[in-house]
């Protein structure tokens, strides 16, 4: 039996479940109305760590509302799901509809180990995606709101993101601030 054949979908959390729950939520800057939390996301939602079988619940479709996807295998699926559980470095959230069984907002925040800062932690907010049927539920700012929570439970000394020109009002709500650096990149493949 090879290694991936031994891995089924399964409900395991890419990380403890419990860092969502601890969080200081009285110190988000962001209001929303009605109140929704990450433990009270609405009714019907919960908001969670991924899981190897939201693959199952429509991830892909969601994360495909965002940017180009790509075709993926179950088994390339569960091979970087392992990778990235492995790195501890890792935190992608979702949110599911318990009444469809799918996914129907996701976002990522990816810890950086830095040498500068005495060796500190940088959080990188990537991925924020909420499906079109569930837009007006406050549930980007409520993924923006959890990561960036997060990052400062995980004490990174900064957070980041990247953010069309559109989005920079929507971004300064949480504290975001236009830094002066460029964002610049190098494509090796569309």
């Amino acid at each position: 039996m090879s290694p991936a054949s031994g891995m089924l979908l399964n409900e395991t959390p890419l990380f403890d479940a419990s860092l969502l729950q601890e969080l200081d939520w009285s110190s988000n800057t962001v209001s929303f109305s009605p109140p929704i939390s990450p433990s009270q996301p609405g009714e019907g939602l919960v908001l969670r760590p991924l899981c190897t079988a939201d693959l199952d619940r429509g991830f892909y479709k969601v994360l495909s509302q965002l940017t180009e996807a790509g075709d993926v295998t179950e088994e390339q699926f569960k091979a970087n799901f392992e990778h990235m559980k492995k790195s501890g470095d890792y935190y992608v959230i979702v949110v599911e509809d318990t009444n469809l069984g799918q996914i129907v907002a996701t976002a990522t925040l990816i810890i950086e180990h830095k040498f500068i800062h005495a060796c500190a932690k940088r959080g990188r907010v990537e991925e924020v995606v909420v499906s079109d049927v569930c837009r007006g539920k406050q549930l980007g700012k409520l993924l923006v709101s959890t990561l960036t929570l997060l990052s400062k439970k995980l004490q990174c000394y900064k957070v980041t993101l990247e953010c069309a020109p559109k989005n920079v009002e929507f971004y300064k709500k949480f504290g975001y601030s236009a830094s002066d650096e460029t964002y610049m990149q190098c494509r090796f493949f569309d």
